[in-house]
Protein backbone atom coordinates (compact mmCIF):
# COMPACT_ATOMS: atom_id res chain seq x y z
CA UNK A 1 0.00 0.00 0.00
CA UNK A 2 0.92 3.37 -1.01
CA UNK A 3 1.85 6.14 1.59
CA UNK A 4 -1.14 8.18 2.19
CA UNK A 5 1.22 10.88 3.07
CA UNK A 6 2.89 10.97 -0.20
CA UNK A 7 -0.19 10.95 -2.27
CA UNK A 8 -2.06 14.17 -2.26
CA UNK A 9 -4.50 13.62 -6.16
CA UNK A 10 -5.19 9.87 -7.70
CA UNK A 11 -7.11 9.26 -11.08
CA UNK A 12 -9.07 7.03 -10.64
CA UNK A 13 -10.08 4.36 -13.59
CA UNK A 14 -13.70 4.97 -12.37
CA UNK A 15 -17.28 2.94 -14.58
CA UNK A 16 -20.03 4.45 -11.76
CA UNK A 17 -20.42 1.22 -10.98
CA UNK A 18 -20.51 0.03 -7.00
CA UNK A 19 -17.35 -1.54 -6.76
CA UNK A 20 -15.39 1.79 -8.05
CA UNK A 21 -17.90 4.02 -6.45
CA UNK A 22 -16.52 2.61 -2.90
CA UNK A 23 -13.49 2.86 -4.35
CA UNK A 24 -13.92 6.61 -4.86
CA UNK A 25 -14.81 7.04 -1.48
CA UNK A 26 -12.07 4.94 0.09
CA UNK A 27 -9.71 6.84 -1.38
CA UNK A 28 -11.18 10.07 0.04
CA UNK A 29 -10.77 8.34 3.29
CA UNK A 30 -8.09 6.41 3.39
CA UNK A 31 -6.03 8.80 1.77
CA UNK A 32 -7.22 12.09 2.43
CA UNK A 33 -6.76 12.76 -1.41
CA UNK A 34 -8.53 14.45 -4.38
CA UNK A 35 -9.67 11.68 -6.84
CA UNK A 36 -9.94 12.61 -10.43
CA UNK A 37 -12.27 10.03 -12.44
CA UNK A 38 -11.47 8.55 -15.81
CA UNK A 39 -14.50 6.89 -17.44
CA UNK A 40 -13.40 5.48 -21.05
CA UNK A 41 -16.36 4.83 -23.71
CA UNK A 42 -14.73 1.74 -25.28
CA UNK A 43 -17.88 0.34 -26.38
CA UNK A 44 -19.40 -0.84 -23.40
CA UNK A 45 -23.18 0.00 -24.57
CA UNK A 46 -23.58 1.41 -21.30
CA UNK A 47 -24.85 4.87 -20.85
CA UNK A 48 -22.03 6.90 -19.28
CA UNK A 49 -24.48 10.29 -17.90
CA UNK A 50 -24.70 8.60 -14.69
CA UNK A 51 -20.99 7.98 -14.20
CA UNK A 52 -20.50 11.59 -14.45
CA UNK A 53 -23.42 12.56 -12.03
CA UNK A 54 -22.54 9.82 -8.94
CA UNK A 55 -18.67 11.35 -9.51
CA UNK A 56 -20.16 15.51 -8.92
CA UNK A 57 -22.44 13.20 -5.90
CA UNK A 58 -19.26 11.98 -4.53
CA UNK A 59 -17.68 15.39 -4.64
CA UNK A 60 -14.84 15.13 -7.86
CA UNK A 61 -14.38 18.43 -9.39
CA UNK A 62 -12.10 17.02 -12.39
CA UNK A 63 -14.41 14.12 -14.04
CA UNK A 64 -13.16 12.87 -17.76
CA UNK A 65 -15.74 10.70 -19.92
CA UNK A 66 -13.89 9.95 -23.27
CA UNK A 67 -15.27 8.43 -26.39
CA UNK A 68 -12.34 6.23 -26.94
CA UNK A 69 -13.95 3.92 -29.83
CA UNK A 70 -12.09 4.57 -32.56
CA UNK A 71 -8.82 5.31 -30.93
CA UNK A 72 -9.34 1.68 -29.29
CA UNK A 73 -9.98 0.08 -32.91
CA UNK A 74 -7.57 1.88 -35.22
CA UNK A 75 -4.63 2.06 -32.60
CA UNK A 76 -5.00 -1.44 -30.67
CA UNK A 77 -7.92 -3.88 -31.93
CA UNK A 78 -6.78 -3.68 -36.06
CA UNK A 79 -2.87 -3.56 -35.17
CA UNK A 80 -3.80 -7.25 -33.02
CA UNK A 81 -5.76 -8.46 -35.97
CA UNK A 82 -3.20 -7.97 -38.25
CA UNK A 83 -1.48 -10.52 -36.36
CA UNK A 84 -4.37 -12.95 -36.63
CA UNK A 85 -3.72 -13.09 -32.57
CA UNK A 86 -5.68 -15.87 -30.60
CA UNK A 87 -4.36 -16.68 -27.14
CA UNK A 88 -4.43 -20.45 -26.48
CA UNK A 89 -5.45 -21.28 -29.76
CA UNK A 90 -8.88 -19.63 -29.32
CA UNK A 91 -9.49 -16.48 -27.25
CA UNK A 92 -9.50 -13.42 -29.40
CA UNK A 93 -7.89 -11.08 -26.28
CA UNK A 94 -10.87 -8.48 -26.14
CA UNK A 95 -10.35 -7.52 -22.20
CA UNK A 96 -6.49 -8.24 -22.81
CA UNK A 97 -6.43 -5.86 -25.47
CA UNK A 98 -8.87 -2.91 -24.44
CA UNK A 99 -5.96 -2.38 -20.67
CA UNK A 100 -2.88 -0.80 -22.58
CA UNK A 101 -5.51 2.12 -23.84
CA UNK A 102 -7.01 2.49 -20.20
CA UNK A 103 -3.47 2.36 -19.05
CA UNK A 104 -2.32 5.07 -21.43
CA UNK A 105 -5.30 7.65 -20.82
CA UNK A 106 -4.81 7.29 -16.77
CA UNK A 107 -1.46 8.03 -17.12
CA UNK A 108 -1.46 10.89 -19.42
CA UNK A 109 -4.31 12.84 -17.38
CA UNK A 110 -1.98 12.28 -14.33
CA UNK A 111 0.19 13.91 -15.92
CA UNK A 112 -2.10 17.01 -17.17
CA UNK A 113 -3.21 17.04 -13.49
CA UNK A 114 -0.48 16.80 -11.49
CA UNK A 115 -2.06 13.58 -9.80
CA UNK A 116 0.35 11.53 -7.33
CA UNK A 117 -0.69 8.06 -8.04
CA UNK A 118 -3.75 6.16 -10.55
CA UNK A 119 -5.56 3.19 -9.16
CA UNK A 120 -8.09 0.47 -10.53
CA UNK A 121 -10.72 -1.69 -9.09
CA UNK A 122 -8.84 -5.00 -10.44
CA UNK A 123 -9.18 -7.81 -8.18
CA UNK A 124 -5.87 -9.53 -6.68
CA UNK A 125 -6.48 -12.57 -8.43
CA UNK A 126 -6.81 -11.87 -11.96
CA UNK A 127 -4.96 -10.39 -15.37
CA UNK A 128 -6.27 -6.91 -15.45
CA UNK A 129 -4.39 -5.49 -12.47
CA UNK A 130 -0.71 -6.87 -13.82
CA UNK A 131 -2.17 -5.56 -17.59
CA UNK A 132 -3.23 -1.78 -15.76
CA UNK A 133 0.31 -1.60 -13.80
CA UNK A 134 2.88 -3.02 -16.08
CA UNK A 135 1.29 -0.86 -18.89
CA UNK A 136 1.17 2.19 -16.95
CA UNK A 137 5.05 1.34 -15.81
CA UNK A 138 6.09 1.15 -19.49
CA UNK A 139 4.64 4.57 -19.72
CA UNK A 140 6.05 6.79 -16.78
CA UNK A 141 8.41 4.35 -14.47
CA UNK A 142 7.84 6.31 -11.31
CA UNK A 143 3.99 6.87 -11.46
CA UNK A 144 2.33 5.40 -8.07
CA UNK A 145 -0.55 2.59 -8.32
CA UNK A 146 -3.06 2.20 -6.29
CA UNK A 147 -4.99 -1.23 -6.23
CA UNK A 148 -7.81 -1.31 -3.33
CA UNK A 149 -8.36 -4.83 -4.11
CA UNK A 150 -4.75 -6.25 -2.86
CA UNK A 151 -5.15 -3.67 -0.07
CA UNK A 152 -8.42 -3.50 1.66
CA UNK A 153 -10.74 -5.98 4.15
CA UNK A 154 -13.74 -5.61 2.16
CA UNK A 155 -13.66 -9.46 0.66
CA UNK A 156 -16.74 -9.91 0.35
CA UNK A 157 -20.09 -8.39 -1.28
CA UNK A 158 -21.83 -8.17 2.04
CA UNK A 159 -18.89 -5.81 3.44
CA UNK A 160 -18.82 -3.92 0.37
CA UNK A 161 -22.47 -2.43 0.42
CA UNK A 162 -22.06 -2.58 4.60
CA UNK A 163 -19.15 -0.35 3.64
CA UNK A 164 -20.74 1.78 0.87
CA UNK A 165 -23.99 1.76 3.23
CA UNK A 166 -21.85 3.47 6.12
CA UNK A 167 -20.16 6.11 4.22
CA UNK A 168 -23.86 6.88 2.56
CA UNK A 169 -22.95 5.42 -0.85
CA UNK A 170 -26.15 4.63 -3.22
CA UNK A 171 -26.46 0.45 -3.19
CA UNK A 172 -29.06 -0.60 -6.08
CA UNK A 173 -31.37 -3.16 -4.99
CA UNK A 174 -30.21 -5.40 -7.61
CA UNK A 175 -26.59 -4.95 -6.37
CA UNK A 176 -27.82 -5.94 -2.56
CA UNK A 177 -27.40 -9.95 -3.58
CA UNK A 178 -24.71 -11.56 -5.15
CA UNK A 179 -24.59 -10.89 -8.78
CA UNK A 180 -24.60 -14.38 -10.44
CA UNK A 181 -21.77 -13.67 -12.75
CA UNK A 182 -19.18 -10.54 -13.66
CA UNK A 183 -19.54 -8.54 -16.78
CA UNK A 184 -16.88 -7.26 -18.85
CA UNK A 185 -17.59 -5.35 -22.01
CA UNK A 186 -16.16 -3.25 -25.22
CA UNK A 187 -16.26 -2.93 -28.60
CA UNK A 188 -14.87 -5.67 -29.45
CA UNK A 189 -16.70 -8.37 -27.07
CA UNK A 190 -18.00 -9.19 -23.84
CA UNK A 191 -16.63 -11.24 -20.71
CA UNK A 192 -18.70 -13.10 -18.04
CA UNK A 193 -16.81 -14.76 -15.14
CA UNK A 194 -17.62 -15.96 -11.98
CA UNK A 195 -20.59 -17.21 -9.61
CA UNK A 196 -22.97 -19.61 -12.12
CA UNK A 197 -19.87 -19.94 -14.39
CA UNK A 198 -17.17 -21.19 -12.01
CA UNK A 199 -17.55 -24.94 -12.36
CA UNK A 200 -16.43 -25.89 -15.53
CA UNK A 201 -18.58 -29.07 -15.15
CA UNK A 202 -21.63 -27.44 -15.77
CA UNK A 203 -22.86 -25.91 -19.12
CA UNK A 204 -23.39 -21.84 -19.08
CA UNK A 205 -26.84 -20.71 -18.53
CA UNK A 206 -28.67 -19.32 -21.82
CA UNK A 207 -28.87 -15.62 -20.33
CA UNK A 208 -25.51 -15.62 -19.96
CA UNK A 209 -25.35 -14.42 -23.39
CA UNK A 210 -25.77 -10.87 -24.10
CA UNK A 211 -24.51 -10.13 -27.68
CA UNK A 212 -25.45 -13.54 -29.99
CA UNK A 213 -28.30 -15.08 -30.68
CA UNK A 214 -28.23 -19.11 -29.65
CA UNK A 215 -26.83 -20.19 -32.99
CA UNK A 216 -29.83 -22.94 -33.09
CA UNK A 217 -32.52 -19.83 -33.53
CA UNK A 218 -30.36 -18.19 -35.71
CA UNK A 219 -31.61 -16.96 -39.28
CA UNK A 220 -32.48 -19.80 -41.12
CA UNK A 221 -31.10 -18.80 -44.20
CA UNK A 222 -27.18 -17.87 -44.69
CA UNK A 223 -25.88 -14.47 -45.29
CA UNK A 224 -22.98 -13.35 -47.32
CA UNK A 225 -20.96 -10.17 -46.92
CA UNK A 226 -18.62 -8.87 -48.50
CA UNK A 227 -15.29 -7.24 -46.97
CA UNK A 228 -12.87 -4.66 -48.19
CA UNK A 229 -9.48 -4.75 -46.92
CA UNK A 230 -6.18 -1.91 -47.05
CA UNK A 231 -2.78 -3.12 -46.01
CA UNK A 232 -4.30 -5.42 -43.72
CA UNK A 233 -6.91 -3.43 -42.08
CA UNK A 234 -10.76 -3.96 -43.22
CA UNK A 235 -12.37 -0.70 -44.44
CA UNK A 236 -15.56 -1.58 -46.00
CA UNK A 237 -18.25 -3.85 -45.61
CA UNK A 238 -20.72 -4.63 -49.01
CA UNK A 239 -18.79 -1.72 -50.70
CA UNK A 240 -19.32 0.95 -47.84
CA UNK A 241 -16.32 2.58 -46.59
CA UNK A 242 -16.47 3.00 -42.42
CA UNK A 243 -14.48 3.77 -40.14
CA UNK A 244 -13.01 1.36 -37.48
CA UNK A 245 -15.49 1.52 -34.99
CA UNK A 246 -18.55 1.67 -36.92
CA UNK A 247 -17.30 -1.25 -39.42
CA UNK A 248 -16.51 -3.25 -36.04
CA UNK A 249 -19.98 -2.38 -34.69
CA UNK A 250 -21.63 -3.82 -38.19
CA UNK A 251 -19.63 -6.78 -37.90
CA UNK A 252 -21.36 -6.98 -34.23
CA UNK A 253 -24.71 -6.65 -35.53
CA UNK A 254 -24.26 -9.34 -38.25
CA UNK A 255 -21.79 -11.96 -36.52
CA UNK A 256 -24.55 -11.56 -33.43
CA UNK A 257 -27.94 -12.19 -35.62
CA UNK A 258 -26.54 -15.37 -36.87
CA UNK A 259 -24.79 -16.53 -33.77
CA UNK A 260 -21.42 -16.21 -34.43
CA UNK A 261 -18.60 -15.80 -32.53
CA UNK A 262 -19.16 -17.74 -28.84
CA UNK A 263 -16.66 -19.08 -26.95
CA UNK A 264 -16.65 -21.24 -23.15
CA UNK A 265 -12.96 -21.31 -22.75
CA UNK A 266 -11.06 -22.32 -19.28
CA UNK A 267 -7.99 -20.24 -19.75
CA UNK A 268 -4.69 -20.12 -18.14
CA UNK A 269 -4.21 -16.64 -16.03
CA UNK A 270 -1.04 -14.94 -15.96
CA UNK A 271 -1.20 -15.28 -12.15
CA UNK A 272 -0.96 -19.02 -12.14
CA UNK A 273 -5.13 -19.66 -11.77
CA UNK A 274 -7.28 -21.35 -14.52
CA UNK A 275 -10.26 -19.68 -15.17
CA UNK A 276 -13.57 -20.56 -17.04
CA UNK A 277 -14.85 -17.45 -19.13
CA UNK A 278 -17.50 -17.16 -21.40
CA UNK A 279 -16.50 -14.77 -24.59
CA UNK A 280 -18.60 -13.53 -27.36
CA UNK A 281 -17.00 -11.65 -30.05
CA UNK A 282 -18.87 -11.63 -33.11
CA UNK A 283 -17.30 -8.94 -34.87
CA UNK A 284 -13.76 -10.33 -34.05
CA UNK A 285 -14.61 -13.81 -35.18
CA UNK A 286 -16.08 -12.71 -38.89
CA UNK A 287 -12.84 -10.11 -39.42
CA UNK A 288 -10.22 -12.83 -38.30
CA UNK A 289 -11.94 -15.56 -40.51
CA UNK A 290 -11.99 -12.95 -43.52
CA UNK A 291 -8.54 -11.38 -42.60
CA UNK A 292 -7.34 -14.75 -43.15
CA UNK A 293 -9.09 -15.45 -46.08
CA UNK A 294 -7.39 -12.47 -47.68
CA UNK A 295 -3.79 -13.29 -46.50
CA UNK A 296 -4.49 -16.93 -48.35
CA UNK A 297 -4.13 -14.91 -51.78
CA UNK A 298 -1.66 -12.02 -50.45
CA UNK A 299 0.96 -13.39 -48.57
CA UNK A 300 3.91 -15.26 -49.41
CA UNK A 301 4.58 -18.92 -48.01
CA UNK A 302 7.63 -17.83 -45.57
CA UNK A 303 5.80 -15.08 -44.55
CA UNK A 304 2.50 -16.38 -43.57
CA UNK A 305 4.22 -19.66 -42.21
CA UNK A 306 6.65 -16.80 -39.85
CA UNK A 307 3.84 -15.02 -38.93
CA UNK A 308 1.79 -18.18 -37.73
CA UNK A 309 5.00 -19.24 -35.48
CA UNK A 310 5.52 -15.73 -33.99
CA UNK A 311 1.67 -15.20 -33.06
CA UNK A 312 1.47 -16.90 -29.80
CA UNK A 313 4.17 -14.84 -28.62
CA UNK A 314 2.48 -11.96 -29.94
CA UNK A 315 -1.31 -13.15 -28.30
CA UNK A 316 0.93 -14.11 -24.85
CA UNK A 317 2.53 -10.39 -24.52
CA UNK A 318 -0.64 -8.85 -25.13
CA UNK A 319 -2.30 -11.13 -22.77
CA UNK A 320 -0.06 -10.95 -20.07
CA UNK A 321 0.04 -6.81 -20.31
CA UNK A 322 3.14 -6.52 -22.29
CA UNK A 323 2.05 -4.13 -24.83
CA UNK A 324 3.98 -1.53 -24.53
CA UNK A 325 7.34 -3.70 -24.62
CA UNK A 326 9.67 -3.34 -27.11
CA UNK A 327 9.30 -7.06 -27.71
CA UNK A 328 5.58 -6.58 -28.75
CA UNK A 329 6.44 -3.42 -30.96
CA UNK A 330 9.39 -5.27 -32.52
CA UNK A 331 6.73 -8.24 -33.70
CA UNK A 332 4.38 -5.57 -34.65
CA UNK A 333 7.04 -3.71 -37.26
CA UNK A 334 7.31 -7.31 -38.79
CA UNK A 335 3.71 -8.04 -38.93
CA UNK A 336 2.73 -4.51 -40.03
CA UNK A 337 5.85 -5.25 -42.77
CA UNK A 338 4.22 -8.10 -44.06
CA UNK A 339 0.61 -6.63 -44.56
CA UNK A 340 2.06 -4.10 -47.17
CA UNK A 341 -0.05 -5.88 -49.93
CA UNK A 342 -2.88 -7.37 -48.09
CA UNK A 343 -5.58 -5.54 -49.78
CA UNK A 344 -8.80 -6.81 -51.48
CA UNK A 345 -12.16 -8.27 -50.80
CA UNK A 346 -13.38 -11.41 -49.06
CA UNK A 347 -17.17 -12.81 -49.29
CA UNK A 348 -18.00 -15.01 -45.74
CA UNK A 349 -21.14 -16.49 -45.45
CA UNK A 350 -22.68 -16.03 -42.03
CA UNK A 351 -25.16 -19.30 -40.96
CA UNK A 352 -25.95 -20.04 -37.53
CA UNK A 353 -22.36 -19.67 -35.58
CA UNK A 354 -20.08 -20.43 -38.10
CA UNK A 355 -18.45 -17.65 -40.32
CA UNK A 356 -16.64 -19.31 -43.96
CA UNK A 357 -14.44 -17.80 -46.50
CA UNK A 358 -16.18 -18.28 -49.57
CA UNK A 359 -14.24 -16.10 -52.01
CA UNK A 360 -11.64 -13.91 -52.22
CA UNK A 361 -10.00 -11.59 -54.95
CA UNK A 362 -7.49 -8.58 -54.86
CA UNK A 363 -5.31 -7.33 -57.28
CA UNK A 364 -2.14 -8.10 -55.39
CA UNK A 365 -2.90 -11.96 -55.69
CA UNK A 366 0.12 -14.10 -55.50
CA UNK A 367 -2.26 -16.72 -56.51
CA UNK A 368 -1.28 -18.14 -60.25
CA UNK A 369 -4.36 -20.06 -61.82
CA UNK A 370 -2.20 -20.32 -64.76
CA UNK A 371 0.47 -22.73 -62.58
CA UNK A 372 -1.85 -24.55 -60.61
CA UNK A 373 -4.66 -25.55 -63.17
CA UNK A 374 -4.66 -29.67 -64.00
CA UNK A 375 -5.28 -28.64 -67.46
CA UNK A 376 -2.57 -27.87 -69.79
CA UNK A 377 -0.55 -25.40 -69.30
CA UNK A 378 2.73 -23.37 -70.72
CA UNK A 379 3.79 -21.76 -67.62
CA UNK A 380 5.00 -24.73 -65.26
CA UNK A 381 7.43 -27.94 -66.21
CA UNK A 382 6.28 -31.13 -64.11
CA UNK A 383 9.59 -33.03 -64.92
CA UNK A 384 11.11 -29.96 -62.57
CA UNK A 385 9.15 -31.78 -59.56
CA UNK A 386 11.99 -35.01 -60.16
CA UNK A 387 14.76 -32.87 -59.06
CA UNK A 388 13.13 -31.08 -56.20
CA UNK A 389 12.07 -34.52 -54.74
CA UNK A 390 15.59 -36.31 -54.97
CA UNK A 391 17.38 -32.99 -53.42
CA UNK A 392 14.94 -33.06 -50.43
CA UNK A 393 14.93 -37.11 -50.27
CA UNK A 394 18.90 -36.99 -49.77
CA UNK A 395 19.28 -36.64 -46.43
CA UNK A 396 16.29 -38.87 -46.11
CA UNK A 397 17.93 -41.60 -48.16
CA UNK A 398 21.37 -41.09 -45.91
CA UNK A 399 19.55 -42.09 -43.07
CA UNK A 400 17.81 -44.70 -43.57
CA UNK A 401 21.10 -46.36 -44.82
CA UNK A 402 22.72 -46.04 -42.08
CA UNK A 403 19.66 -46.75 -39.53
CA UNK A 404 19.40 -50.10 -42.30
CA UNK A 405 23.01 -51.13 -41.07
CA UNK A 406 21.73 -50.26 -37.29
CA UNK A 407 19.56 -53.32 -37.23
Amino acid sequence: MSDPKSINKVVLAYSGGLDTSVILKWLQVEYDCEVVTFTADLGQGEELGPAREKAERAGVKEIYIEDLREEFVRDFVFPMFRANAVYEGLYLLGTSIARPLIAKRLVEIAEATGADAIAHGATGKGNDQVRFELNAYALNPDIHVIAPWRDWDLNSRAKLIDWAEKHQISVPKDKRGEAPFSVDANLLHTSSEGKVLEDPAVAAPDYVYQRTVDPVAAPDAPEIIEIGFEHGDAVSINGEALSPASLLTKLNDLGGKHGVGRLDLVENRFVGMKSRGIYETPGGTVLLAAHRGIEQITLDRGAAHLKDELMPRYAELIYNGFWYAPEREMLQAAIDKSQEHVSGIVSVKLYKGSVDVVSRASDKTIYSEAHVTFEEDAVYDQKDAEGFIKLNALRLKLLARRNKLDR
